[in-house]
């Protein structure tokens, strides 16, 4: 197993290793990412539809999925809500950023978007039950891709302009992350049992911090795809309870409201992070959701290998 975690990890390092200048190059590579992760969900699609009994399968995957939302989301509402007392963060919503996008529904959108994309995979693999190859095709090309996948992240990340230096000074960013990382793995430990999984299995799950495209992508290529389906779930509903926390708790809460965001609060959900906390906001989303979309893939990849 540990063999298969060096093997999956390598591409995201070697990504990593890579700078890159040219800002053309740069916006190839993030079209290349998403592009990666609509394929995959759409191959996690036609796996899904291989499965017997397969409307068993979902109605267990989604109970599964909301018991584990449900155990992670009050853990980490419990630990943050307590460092937000505790760190003093303030938000200030007079000071927008100029430009700053402000449609929570695009966001939204884009994130059902990927919802319908699993579900045209599994209308696909059910048009073609009886072509064993299509299914068994699916889980190979979905492999390859995932290294893809996997190495242009590591770019990203190398390239996203966040330098060391500038994380470890953030303090607020810090801790949130940390906090948010903490509280997620410890709700992936209780939920566990709960869910008649092995420890590393609710770890792994847990890992996801809301970046559920790669989650569900990770877990899904060792688990399954029906456990790849409860850590997309899982994660989706993050994202969109924290499109409803934030303009709730923000002016008095900020460092709860950003920190439930997890990996999300420095793409997706910082569009309503930047509109109603305003621009002291905006570089502890960034740094917080930063480290965890660092954490994210080693932590599932280590937790599937145990």
């Amino acid at each position: 197993m540990l063999s298969g975690l060096v093997i999956v990890l390598l591409p995201l390092v070697a990504g990593y290793l890579v700078t890159i200048h040219h800002a053309g190059l740069l916006a190839l590579i993030n079209r290349g990412v998403n592009a990666s992760v609509y394929v995959i969900l759409l191959l996690m699609g036609v796996s899904l539809a291989g499965l017997d009994d397969l409307a068993d399968q979902l109605s267990r995957m989604g109970g599964q999925a909301l018991a584990l939302f449900t155990v992670i989301s009050t853990c980490n509402l419990a630990g943050l809500w307590w460092l937000s007392n505790r760190l003093g963060l303030r938000a200030d919503p007079t000071r927008v950023v100029p430009g700053a996008p402000v449609s929570k529904l695009a966001a939204v959108a884009g994130s059902l978007a990927l919802v319908g994309v699993v579900v045209v995979g599994v209308a696909l693999g059910l048009a073609g039950r009886d072509l064993p190859w299509l299914h068994d095709g699916a889980e190979t090309l979905a492999e390859w891709v995932l290294y893809v996948l996997l190495a242009l992240i590591g770019c990203q990340l190398r390239n996203s302009g966040m330098p060391l230096r500038q994380i470890l000074l953030n303090r607020h960013g810090l801790a949130i992350a940390l906090m948010l990382a903490a509280t997620s793995l410890l709700g992936g430990l209780i939920a566990a049992p709960l869910l008649d999984l092995r420890i590393s299995e609710g770890l792994a799950l847990a890992a996801g911090f809301g970046w559920y495209s790669l989650s569900a992508i990770l877990v899904g290529d060792q688990l399954g795809p029906a456990m790849g389906g409860v850590a997309f779930f899982n994660d989706l509903a993050r994202e969109l309870l924290a499109f409803v926390l934030i303009p709730l708790l923000i002016r008095r809460h900020a460092a709860l409201a950003i920190g439930y965001g997890g990996a999300t609060s420095m793409d997706f959900t910082l569009p309503v992070i930047q509109q109603h906390g305003g621009v002291t906001c905006v570089p502890v989303a960034v740094v917080s959701g930063f480290i965890l979309s660092l954490l994210s893939p080693p932590l599932i990849l280590f937790f599937l290998s145990l």
